[in-house]
């Protein structure tokens, strides 16, 4: 049975003012996958995010997020998991009290949150700053709050913008098994990023990205046939969003041999 589809697009277009931020894009998430969203900045990739979690509106086009429109039915936030790719977080207070209250407004069974708080916080070496202020916590730390923030509630959705940066390789590992773990039991997750080795080691399917398009969609190693001979994720990359002779051209200048 093929699994089912809990976030579509159709056709979504968004523009800021003569900028086309989405020029007709098309896409599906389904339970039990890990989709890759690729591209070079201002391709469209956060916009996206942000209309399938219903902060803004699309011009055009068609949105359903489990089955309803996100922007017309705020509450299907409740759902999804999101972390964002500029960080918005409380600094007066600590990472347990931000834990608690967002329990407390999800009305999380208090057993169930303090397992799962606890698993977390384990997992991602964050309990020793558990009761230090959020505004003193480095870049690293503040990630891993948000990305606990968007785990706790065990949602059917994640939506997940550059959620790696700033965070070293071992915690970086320990969150893909993360991720496994939630794909495993069915949740759908989207996860932009600029690291193609992340995306080609952990996606089951990727979308490329390219000013507001969609330039190439489908599993990995299909993606990765879409030239004759054997070539890596990034080789592809530059060659759908067309950077391929610009970037080689630098190389060849750097190297001497222009």
């Amino acid at each position: 049975m093929p699994a089912e589809v809990l976030a579509r697009a159709r056709d979504v277009r968004k523009s800021y003012g003569v900028v086309k931020a989405l020029d007709g894009v098309s896409l599906e998430l389904r339970e039990g996958e890990i989709l890759g969203l690729l591209g070079p900045n201002g391709s469209g990739k956060t916009t996206l995010i942000k209309i399938l979690m219903g902060f803004i509106r699309p011009d055009s086009g068609y949105v359903e997020v489990l089955g309803m429109d996100p922007y017309d039915n705020p509450d299907v936030r409740a759902r999804i998991g999101y972390v964002p790719e500029e960080l918005a977080l409380y600094n007066s207070l600590t990472p347990k009290e931000l834990f608690d209250l967002v329990a407390r407004i999800r009305r999380l069974e208090p057993a169930a949150y303090a397992r799962r708080l606890d698993l977390l916080v384990s997992s991602l070496g964050l309990k020793d700053r558990m009761d230090d202020l959020i505004g003193s916590l480095s870049r690293g730390n503040k990630q891993k709050v948000a990305i606990i923030l968007a785990l706790l509630h065990e949602p059917d959705i994640l939506l997940l913008d550059e959620p790696i940066v700033g965070l070293d390789p071992a915690v970086a590992r320990i969150f893909k098994e993360l991720l496994y773990e939630m794909r495993d039991r069915g949740c759908a997750i989207m996860f932009s990023t600029h690291i193609l080795e992340v995306a080609e080691a952990i996606c089951d399917r990727i979308i490329i990205m390219h000013k507001g398009k969609v330039v190439a969609e489908g599993a990995v190693e299909d993606v990765l046939k879409l030239a004759a001979r054997e070539k890596t994720l990034e080789e592809v990359f530059l060659e759908v969003t067309g950077k391929a002779h610009e970037v080689y051209e630098v190389i060849k200048a750097l190297r001497g041999e222009a």
